[in-house]
């Protein structure tokens, strides 16, 4: 019997190497504001285009899609080996005795036995129910410690392959160096031409931590909308490649792999077309050039109270480091 084929014929997607051994697809789709849009989304890009890496969050509210479509993947074919899901640990569960509990609803909604990356969503602990933005005493301790031990323990039960973390700053990276018997496989952050956040990545580098790049392609919906670049456009133009693919071949020649977010099944497919080609170094280095430096998502709706508690700015949230 023929093994059935998922994705373009001629694909072969890359994948960089963790601390851990195992390997990360250098290109996943994104699930955040996927919305009744996210069973399809990514059933095209598993069994359509040929993604094997799906980045999701029990904070996204779409998990349930998520695991019905990798279900109805596998059903056809895929086996689970072959995924690569990757999924976070939300504000609320920020203590060590709720990780297990957050952890296996995660895995319930996903219909999975085990999770390939699990990662510590923002690194702060709020009260359940908390407000946006939170009041002073919605903002509780993060025993980072603590909530770490417990996912360490979750990798020797196999429940997790591998741990790490998003959304955290150099100051935070060091404090969890400081005391993990695991060092993080993936520290998962905002990159793009327009948020280079070169700092956070040569401290990750540094300590072989691999880096995710989430909104690399910006965000049409804010006033980061690279995609209408002139610098990406004119590249674009130049190599005969779409915007988007210009800026997700960018973040795998910086060495990070990306999740690039779409519901449009031609877009989800053309997004992964990024291998056995490469950006010229005069043109990635224009791109590394763009001097409007901001980023997409700064945090503020979701912690910033400019009225009390210790998040007054988003500047607060990334500890002075921007």
């Amino acid at each position: 019997m023929a093994q059935a084929s998922f994705g373009p014929q001629n694909l072969h997607v890359e994948s960089f190497r963790l601390l851990s051994g195992h390997k990360i697809p250098a290109v996943g789709l994104g699930t955040w504001k996927a919305d009744d849009e996210a069973y399809k989304s990514v059933f095209t890009a598993v069994v359509e285009g040929g993604y094997r890496h799906i980045d999701t969050a029990w904070q996204y509210g779409v998990q349930e899609e998520v695991g019905r479509a990798l279900k109805a993947a596998m059903h056809a074919g895929l086996e689970r080996r072959d995924l690569f899901v990757t999924s976070k640990l939300w504000c609320t569960e920020l203590s060590p005795d709720r990780v297990r509990p957050a952890l296996l609803n995660t895995l319930r909604e996903l219909q999975l036995e085990y999770l390939d990356l699990y990662l510590i969503h923002w690194p702060f602990h709020l009260k359940e129910g908390a407000g946006r933005p939170p009041k002073a005493d919605e903002i509780l301790d993060f025993d980072m410690e603590g909530v770490w031990r417990e996912m360490e323990k979750l990798v020797k039960e196999g429940l997790i392959r591998d741990i790490g973390v998003c959304n955290f700053t150099i100051n935070k990276l060091n404090k969890l160096l400081s005391c993990s018997q695991t060092m993080p496989s993936v520290c998962q952050m905002e990159m793009h031409p327009g948020w280079r956040n070169d700092k956070m990545l040569e401290a990750c580098k540094k300590n072989g931590i691999h880096v995710s790049a989430y909104s690399p392609l910006g965000s049409s919906r804010s006033n980061v909308d690279l995609i209408h670049d002139p610098t990406v456009q004119k590249i674009a133009d130049k190599l005969n490649k779409s915007p988007g693919q210009v800026l997700v071949r960018w973040a795998i020649q910086r060495g990070t792999s990306c999740i690039p977010k779409s519901s449009n099944p031609e877009r989800i497919k053309e997004n992964i077309q990024v291998f056995g080609w490469e950006i010229p170094e005069e043109d990635f280095k224009a791109l590394c050039s763009i001097q409007d430096q901001k980023r997409v998502l700064g945090g503020e709706e979701l912690f910033v109270n400019k009225e009390e508690g210790p998040f007054r700015s988003t500047a607060d949230l990334w500890d002075h480091e921007d």
